[in-house]
């Protein structure tokens, strides 16, 4: 009996250091998934932002691309209908019905895209917007100022800081806008006007003689 309690006692200790051990590669297994989920979640928010700068990006800077027109309804090639010696006249007048509004669905449906194009030109574009704000103002204005003042008298376009910031360094490097520092702030204003142009000494003696 002691010796088979002793065995009994052994064996427990053994499973008993074997489950621990099993618990504490687990627990770590379950660590570094986790870390490595979280690491793919920010890499993906980070993905995601990106690609949302860079086509708020494009937009501001005109250069997206148009999008394809569908076909209209000139285009489209409505195939003769088949001459049969014993074809019934209703049934040649339902399919000559048939084909009238399959013909006509293409450009009631592509009416719609071209309106819709046509008041994407007519808006003017984020760039456009930026120096007609800054050109009302009489003071120096930062990025998110101009993107908050933008954003409230166009509420539809989403404007977002990070885009108008690149919009106001595309305008700085055209000579279309002009940037000052304060600390660590930058600020953006409208170009100065050009300085007239002085008068050669030449003309201005015969006045003064005068």
């Amino acid at each position: 009996m002691p010796r088979n309690t002793a065995q009994a006692t052994e064996l427990t200790s053994q499973y008993i250091n074997q489950v621990t051990s099993d618990l504490e590669r687990n627990v770590k297994e379950q660590e570094r998934i986790t870390a490595e989920i979280t690491a793919l979640q920010d890499q993906l928010a980070a993905l995601q932002h990106d690609h949302t700068v860079l086509v708020n990006m494009q937009q501001a800077l005109g250069i997206a691309a148009a999008a394809a027109e569908p076909a209209t309804a000139d285009r489209v090639s409505v195939p003769s209908p088949r001459k049969k010696a014993t074809a019934e006249p209703r049934k040649k007048a339902r399919t000559a019905a048939v084909k009238q509004s399959a013909a006509k669905k293409p450009s009631a449906k592509s009416a719609a895209p071209k309106n819709d194009a046509a008041a994407k030109k007519a808006q003017p574009t984020l760039a456009e917007l930026v120096r007609r704000h800054l050109s009302g103002q009489s003071e120096p204005r930062s990025a998110a100022e101009i993107a908050t003042a933008l954003g409230e008298a166009h509420p539809d376009r989403g404007i977002k800081t990070n885009v108008v910031r690149t919009t106001l360094e595309n305008l700085v490097a055209r000579s279309q806008a002009q940037r000052s520092k304060q600390g660590t702030s930058v600020f953006y204003t409208a170009p100065n006007p050009p300085e007239p142009k002085a008068a050669p000494k030449g003309q201005a003696q015969p006045e003064s003689a005068a």
